[in-house]
């Protein structure tokens, strides 16, 4: 293949010599949606209705129905694809699981998906019943399902769609550590994500498809290892690392991202944005022109009214619950994974905090929070039981254990250890401080670890609370499967924290210093 980027009388000449062979199709993309059917505030989270109707906020269902009912009608071959991540984010999940996803999803029309991390949150049999719902495809190439009865016959690795007499070969993925990321079971068998797509795309192009796109729940960086280490694959449509692509303030590179031969875009999270890549084909199948841009969903974009009018419904059994004032900050809370994910923040000291100080009369002299687990900032002012449920709407419950000084430093090594990828693993903590070389080898980055004001020992015992995700494993914390005197049914980390941040209120947002980053 080789791109041309048309421009000027001799680019449109171009395109009129070669319109016979030629084939543009619009391929319209979200990712990480989360349950944010309403409007999101510039956090990320919840946004009041006074603020959506000052035109402060974004996304939302009602608005992305607008914005693809709009892309259709002056695109060429509509695509409307889903990078993954649907479920988990807000009560919304809590409360209807997957259900409220399949039916928005269902009535703006998607012709595919793949498989995110967070759809297996609650295990194969919820994740089936989404799939049974929805009215396309869920696509997931890297994973042996065979052995899973839930999944078995639910999950293509590849399909094969028509769009304007063409026929196009979609092929999923998902991260291929999602058994550390969630809770798919003991039978579902996660792969390499190159050999997978590698051998979906020679199957594709045997049966005579020459267009072909992936659909990535596999972070921006694996996208581009795809991309050098596959051939055939002409787009990339991402997810996962919430990678916002494009001319714009705080991208991560162009819209798209071009490897080699092959087109990779995403559309940061949350329904903020609207992705929209233009693709022309030759005869051959060969990309000739790739252009676009993520479109943002904010006040300009109108909401559909019936779709505000079904989602305000759907939110009745929600809002007693929601709109419970438990606290009031004196400043914004920093809750953003772009530095939660990097450093310590704000809501990571809080979170800690809270877990620690619910426990600290049992012995426990350290708290660990994956950042992953945070997912969104707080505003200053009131502070809303369905704002902590945003930032923390997981359900974990609190987890107790006793660890060695070795192994507390492995656990720490192990959340520091992919902090250039921004993995959710990265260590929030409490009880302790300790130096972060993020420039040094894994393993190897972490120094100078104080636990109460004390260098860690090695062979001593130590008391920790983390959440029951990590305790078990998740987010790579293994070393914390064995643990003595585990308990990981404590009281819901959402609880926890909105209760610690009445008791301290109003609270005072801040870091200390407890993490250094050389």
């Amino acid at each position: 293949m080789s791109i041309r980027l048309l421009s000027g009388v001799a680019g449109l000449a171009l395109v009129a010599g070669a319109a016979q062979a030629e084939y543009t199709m619009t391929i319209l993309h979200t990712n990480d949606f989360h349950a944010r059917f309403e409007p999101i505030s510039k956090y990320d989270s919840t946004c009041a209705a006074e603020d959506n109707e000052a035109g402060e906020c974004f996304g939302g269902s009602a608005r992305l129905v607008t914005a693809i009912e709009a892309a259709r009608d002056r695109v060429e071959n509509p695509l409307l694809v889903d990078g993954g991540d649907q479920f988990q984010g807000t009560l919304f999940y809590t409360y209807y699981k997957g259900k409220l996803a399949a039916e928005m999803m269902n009535q703006m029309g998607y012709d595919a998906m793949t498989v995110g991390n967070h759809e297996f949150d609650d295990g194969p049999e919820v994740l089936r019943g989404f799939i049974d719902a929805v009215e396309f495809p869920v696509l997931m190439s890297n994973a042996d399902v065979s052995q899973e009865p839930e999944l078995a016959d639910a999950i293509m690795k590849s399909t094969v769609i028509e769009k304007g007499g063409e026929k196009i070969g979609l092929i999923g993925l998902t991260p291929q550590d999602t058994d550390e990321l969630a809770s798919p079971g003991p039978n579902v068998i996660f792969t390499d994500p190159v050999d997978a797509v590698q051998g979906e795309v020679d199957k594709l192009t045997e049966a005579g498809i020459n267009k072909i796109v992936v659909l990535s729940h596999s972070g921006y960086g694996v996208d581009q290892r795809v991309a050098e280490e596959t051939t055939g694959v002409d787009v990339i449509v991402g997810g996962h690392s919430n990678t916002l692509l494009g001319d714009m303030d705080g991208a991560a590179g162009p819209y798209p991202t071009m490897v080699g031969e092959t087109a990779i875009v995403q559309a940061y999270a949350y329904g903020k944005f609207l992705g929209e890549l233009s693709v022309t084909f030759d005869d051959a199948g060969n990309v000739t022109e790739a252009s676009g841009q993520p479109n943002l969903l904010d006040a300009a974009v109108s909401e559909d009214e019936a779709t505000v009018a079904r989602i305000s419904e759907a939110a009745v059994p929600l809002d007693e619950i929601r709109n419970e004032v438990v606290a009031e900050t004196e400043a914004a809370i920093e809750g953003s994974r772009d530095v939660c994910r990097a450093m310590e923040c704000q809501m990571g000291n809080l979170v800690a905090d809270a877990m620690l100080d619910r426990v600290a009369d049992q012995g426990i002299e350290v708290a660990i929070a994956n950042s992953g687990g945070l997912r969104a900032s707080i505003d200053a002012g009131e502070v809303t039981m369905g704002e902590v449920l945003t930032v923390l709407p997981f359900q974990n419950t609190l987890s107790t254990f006793r660890v060695s000084g070795a192994v507390l430093k492995e656990a720490l090594e192990n959340g520091v250890g992919q902090i250039e990828e921004g993995a959710g693993r990265f260590p929030q903590v409490a009880g302790m401080s300790f130096t972060v070389d993020a420039a040094a080898e894994p393993g190897a980055r972490v120094s100078e670890v104080m636990v109460g004001g004390a260098p860690l020992e090695a062979d001593k015992m130590y008391g920790v609370v983390s959440n029951n995700y990590v305790r078990n494993g998740g987010d790579g914390y293994r070393m914390f499967i064995d643990a003595q005197d585990a308990y990981d049914f404590g009281p819901d980390l959402a609880d926890v924290t909105a209760e610690y941040l009445a008791e301290n209120g109003p609270y005072a947002p801040y870091t200390d210093g407890r993490i250094t980053m050389k």
